[in-house]
């Protein structure tokens, strides 16, 4: 019996994509410069065409249908008609099936052949000759889909920003060795949500997961014939879909849902690494796979006197234009979808420059950054911005509006170079411990614009920071050309393992120096997913590729001591608001007993005067905080009074004495925190009056907290 042939009606433009309102599924798809779109749809195995329908109505430059008959679970894909000329920018190629741009999910993997290049490899007139051949065979394909979900009484934690810590983490890499995590569960969405891992994030402290990329991705040719995976996922295919490969259902999307919401109901936030800037379809020569052959000339940022040509400031082969109304609506429409459909609480964007990048450079009142603020609904998330790009002045730390927060690159290079002993730092370690003001005070913005870290997922890990003092990449097949050079590390005598007692009490020193002083300062801090118990990558500082024991966490050989001092670094910074203060403070705003709210002490316990900020021999810093000054209040009114903290560091060689500092009011100290004590007793120790000395041992920290005989708290 012949099948009956499907109808399909006119349909609306609006919303994009493939939706379904509960009758039917209407299909609209954007492209400036088509002439004709076809609708392909497949049999429940994705593998066989069964009907290619011709959408019947274009408005405004996008084309629809609407099909009666079709419902969830429906696999399709577009062919676009139009003119293969690429020295006008043009590369449409009806041979190629490609894929929805607002795909909801994604159906099948990827099988790498010639038949994905709209051109014809090899060919004497290069990407000018169109490629004939059908990639059907090995092509992903979309899927229709039905986003209903219970979500219950989930309710977005909505931690302020001044309150938050940031957990980076890839959704794979954290459980895939984790014993407490069924082993049915483990690297996947699922099993982030699952009961022990939830008991890790909330024994540490920290408030929201940041996940790098989980968008629906493509491994590039070039791993794939040498073995390996685009790890990281920075290779976007699909911006409203989760990639199903973090997956250990047949439903990603149900999966995903169901861990935010048992993300949430611990009280732990849900951010997303976001890869607007570029495309996984590559540079001119790379294979189409949906921007491309859908519209390459409205897509993509293209060099204006030579459009057959990719602008190409992400360093990836291509860079998406926003500039283009219907790609900012693709974006806008994607991060909405995130927050209200998937309940994620915020973003960190990669490359973030590129979105803000105009015709004539990058703009803090470009067209994404304004659609953005008066949105409703994103202007209320956690908005983070990687803020450079490979493109003429991409580097744009501190020069992003009000309302984001921004990577920042200058907290970790000044506190690594400053712990690895190199003269002349204070200065610069004083401006990052005060939120970064030198960046962000003169503008307007708060501390909080700063996201500091010293470890991120692009680099070596903290124990590799401290063990190795060149890179190791020689796994990742680029010949060890690949990943930073300038890393500021330190291995201690030893590059790499070692069985040396001083070289492992000293490299363990130098990472409870690094996190104290990322959990002391002010801004926001981020930790690596892993560096809470000595995770190691074996020196590899860009293991982007390696999905493997190299990248996955080592929970068996985890260092519960360590684990424990984050935790309680965590704690500390949660019970003390003076590390979180909402504005930069200055030394003239007093409290009551005229102790300014931060004074910079030398080790004779009085307070930096300009020439002692000049001795490049100087390694030891002294930070007074008055945690009555300032006058801060929670938005309903509580005050954020707190006690007077002093935070020591000597990143010299040789101990130093100290002297305790007069702090306004009659009372001792009593050492809260010391990096080269992490398991006595601190609450033990003598106690010491001001104008006691103290030693403050080679390569520690030290906080002290002022018991005051008189305190007002």
């Amino acid at each position: 019996m012949a099948r009956p042939e499907t109808r399909i009606w006119p349909g609306r433009p609006y919303p994009l994509g493939a939706t379904w309102d509960g009758s039917g599924v209407n299909f609209a798809l954007f492209s400036a410069h088509a002439t004709e779109v076809d609708l392909c749809l497949f049999d429940g195995s994705g593998r066989r065409q069964i009907e290619c329908l011709r959408l019947p109505t274009q408005t405004d430059q996008v084309w629809h249908g609407y099909l009666p008959d079709v419902r969830p679970g429906t696999i399709y894909g577009y062919r676009v008609h139009g003119p293969y000329d690429p020295e006008r920018g043009h590369r449409f190629n009806p041979q190629k099936l490609l894929l929805d741009p607002y795909a909801k999910a994604i159906h099948g993997t990827l099988a790498w052949s010639d038949a994905h290049y709209g051109f014809r490899p090899g060919a004497a007139r290069g990407d000018l000759t169109i490629d004939r051949r059908d990639n059907i065979r090995g092509m992903i394909k979309a899927k229709v889909v039905d986003t209903a979900f219970t979500w219950g009484d989930d309710r977005p934690p909505r931690t302020p920003i001044e309150d938050t810590i940031i957990y980076e983490v890839h959704v794979k890499g954290a459980t895939q060795r984790h014993p407490g995590v069924p082993q049915q569960l483990r690297g996947t969405y699922a099993g982030l949500a699952a009961p022990a891992m939830i008991a890790h994030l909330q024994e540490l402290g920290v408030t929201a997961v940041e996940l790098l990329p989980v968008h629906g991705l493509i491994d590039e040719r070039r791993l794939v014939t040498l073995g390996l995976r685009n790890y990281w996922g920075y290779n976007s295919i699909g911006f409203f879909a989760p990639e199903p490969r973090y997956a250990a259902t047949d439903d990603p999307i149900t999966e995903f849902k169901t861990m935010v919401r048992r993300l949430h109901a611990a009280g732990i936030e849900v951010l997303l690494d976001v890869v607007y800037n570029h495309t996984a379809e590559g540079g001119e020569t790379g294979p189409t796979f949906s921007f491309r052959g859908i519209d390459n000339a409205s897509y993509y940022r293209l060099v204006p006197d030579n459009p057959r040509v990719c602008v190409d400031d992400t360093g990836c082969g291509n860079t998406m234009n926003l500039i283009n109304q219907r790609v900012l609506q693709l974006v806008m429409d994607s991060l909405r979808y995130w927050v209200q459909e998937m309940h994620v609480d915020g973003f960190r964007f990669d490359l973030c420059s590129v979105l803000g990048r105009e015709t004539y450079g990058f703009d803090p009142n470009a067209g994404f950054f304004d659609a953005v603020h008066q949105d409703p609904v994103l202007s209320q998330v956690k908005l983070i911005a990687e803020p450079w790009d490979l493109g003429p002045g991409g580097y744009q730390l501190g020069n992003y509006p009000h309302g984001w927060s921004e990577w920042n690159d200058r907290f970790r290079d000044d506190v690594r170079r400053f712990w690895k002993g190199e003269p002349g730092m204070l200065p610069a370690l004083a401006r990052r411990l005060h939120g970064s003001s030198d960046v962000y005070q003169g503008k307007g913005r708060r501390p909080q614009a700063s996201v500091n870290y010293v470890t991120a997922h692009d680099g070596f890990t903290l124990a590799d920071l401290v063990s190795y003092e060149d890179k190791h990449n020689e796994a990742n097949g680029e010949g060890n050309n690949d990943g930073s050079g300038s890393n500021h590390s330190v291995n201690f005598g030893v590059e790499g393992p070692t069985d040396d007692p001083e070289i492992l009490e000293n490299r363990l020193r130098q990472q409870r120096n690094l996190l104290a002083t990322l959990f002391l300062a002010q801004g926001v801090p981020m930790l690596l997913g892993g560096d809470e118990f000595g995770r190691t990558q074996r020196g590899n500082n860009n293991a982007y590729c390696q999905d493997n024991a190299m990248s996955w966490f080592d929970w068996a050989n985890a260092d519960k001591d360590l684990q424990t001092f984050v935790a309680r670094l965590i704690a500390f910074r949660r019970d003390h608001p003076v590390l979180r203060r909402v504005r930069h403070l200055r030394g003239r705003e007093p409290d009551e007993h005229g102790l300014a709210a931060i004074t910079w002490l030398g080790p004779d316990g009085r307070a930096k005067r300009p020439h002692d900020w000049q001795d490049p021999q100087d390694r030891c810093l002294g930070l007074l905080l008055s945690g009555a000054a300032g006058g801060d209040r929670t938005p309903f009114g509580q005050s954020l009074r707190d006690a007077t903290l002093l935070i020591l560091m000597n990143a010299g060689d040789m101990p130093v004495d100290v002297t305790m500092p007069e702090a306004g009011v009659e009372g001792v100290w009593y050492l809260a925190i010391d990096t080269s004590r992490p398991t006595v007793d601190l609450s033990a120790l003598e106690r010491l009056a001001v104008g006691e000395q103290c030693p403050l041992n080679s390569r520690s920290l030290a906080v002290w907290i002022l018991e005051a005989e008189t305190a007002d708290r």
